[in-house]
């Protein structure tokens, strides 16, 4: 029996040494193939430099290099020279040269994401969902994002071509002129004498004071007649994380606003919204489109999940994923995606975008005149008068604008505003 209990621990120790060496085996592999890829990667450069048709820097083929490993992993993930870096940053400021568009590459193709505000690329008709197949006569495929984009700058005044391909449209060609990209990211009014329209373009610096600042004037000038807010993010890419939490948190009196998940579950952020609501409970409609990504879509879906705005439009662009920017000193900076966002209730955006509590496809609105004979009572010969005195100015009717009415989107949202806050009273009462 004694023999026996040694000859099983023997062998449990001789099994045990041997996964030990198989593991330890195994990693010498992985080290050994490490490095062996490490020198074939320096093969290919020297037999390029030597090889190749034309004469190429060491610079141009070790950043191309480094490149293709980071946007192999997914459209977000890039490496920005040094040029490509400060254009980055001029943009997070709301200021940048070119035709102001935001772009991602999909199936070799340039696709956009959408046009800015009041751009050269949004006053040529360029829409969200475009592709770019030629830029100045020129395939995009085999082009890198960075590459796109370096195309599609230039100087101030310049021209470039891009040749367009659109869903069910033929193919169309648009010269636009590049200019100094100016964004205003914030634009707000008043419509119908009792809706304030807050217009976000983009999330650069300071949109929550914009924003804050919009509400606060309306406040003042409306009084009892603020009947709720419409904040429009269509077309609207994104921009920095922490201005869609700020603005996210304007309207937000508790509880999570959105998070970060990274590959290590302990890397988890959650962002928390702090006590105070700007617009104290005022009917809240949010619009949304295909256009609408990252930091819109952020804010969309965290006023969705806490049921504090209604979302109408359409299916947003569905980028869900969170990019770290690292600087590299002299050489610029890499890109690379690091978490994805989750809403409030934990749905993951990527890929997936967020879907509208209320689906309003573009359309347009025509008042159409009537040439019936139509009378009221007030129009009969010897009608009796009111005899409740009207106060002074009641009699004029807010009227839709003609651009609003070519919006039948933001007619609906309008409306809506109007319904909710209707609602609202009868049930106070």
């Amino acid at each position: 029996m004694r023999k026996n209990k040694l000859l099983f621990a023997s062998l449990f120790a001789g099994l045990f040494l041997n996964i030990a060496s198989v593991q330890a085996s195994k990693k010498a592999n992985e080290d050994v193939d490490t490095y062996e890829l490490l020198n074939l990667f320096g093969e290919v450069l020297e037999r390029t430099k030597l090889s190749y048709v034309e004469e190429v820097t060491d610079k141009k083929l070790i950043e191309a290099s480094i490149n293709g490993m980071l946007t192999s992993l997914d459209p977000h993930s890039s490496y920005l020279d040094a040029k490509s870096f400060n254009y980055m940053n001029e943009q997070t400021k709301g200021k940048f040269g070119g035709v102001g568009i935001e772009i991602t590459m999909d199936n070799g193709l340039v696709k956009i994401v959408s046009p800015i505000d009041d751009t050269p690329a949004h006053k040529a008709g360029i829409k969200a969902g475009d592709y770019i197949t030629h830029i100045d006569g020129e395939t995009v495929v085999g082009l890198g994002l960075n590459d796109a984009v370096s195309k599609l700058r230039g100087k101030v005044g310049t021209k470039v071509k891009l040749s367009i391909r659109r869903i069910n449209s033929k193919p169309i060609e648009v010269v636009i002129k590049r200019e100094e990209i100016k964004i205003q990211s914030v634009k707000s009014e008043i419509k119908e004498d009792s809706i304030v329209y807050i217009r976000i373009s983009s999330f650069t610096e300071d949109i929550d004071k914009a924003v804050t600042e919009a509400i606060s004037k309306a406040k003042k000038e409306l009084q009892n007649k603020f009947l709720g807010i419409v904040i429009d993010v269509r077309n609207n890419p994104g921009g920095l994380l922490d201005q869609a939490v700020e603005v996210s948190d304007l309207f937000l009196e508790k509880g999570e606003i959105v998070s970060t998940r990274s590959r290590n579950e302990s890397d988890t952020v959650k962002f928390m919204a702090t006590e105070g609501d700007v617009a104290k409970d005022l009917p809240l409609v949010v619009m949304i489109n295909e256009g609408s990504a990252s930091a819109s879509e952020i804010l969309a879906g965290a006023l969705q999940d806490h049921h504090r705005a209604i979302v109408l439009g359409e299916k947003s662009f569905g980028k869900g994923s969170v990019q770290t920017v690292i600087p590299l000193g002299d050489f610029g900076a890499m890109r690379i995606t690091t978490a994805r966002y989750y809403t409030p209730s934990g749905r993951s955006i990527q890929a997936k975008g967020i879907e509208p509590d209320i689906v309003v496809k573009p359309a347009k609105v025509e008042e159409f005149e009537s040439y019936a004979l139509n009378l009221s009572e007030a129009d009969l010969n010897n009608a009796l008068k009111n005899d409740v005195e009207e106060e002074k100015g009641s009699d004029k009717k807010a009227k839709k604008s003609k651009e609003d009415l070519e919006d039948y989107q933001l007619v609906r949202a309008l409306d809506l505003v109007k319904a909710l806050s209707l609602y609202s009273k009868s049930s106070q009462n």
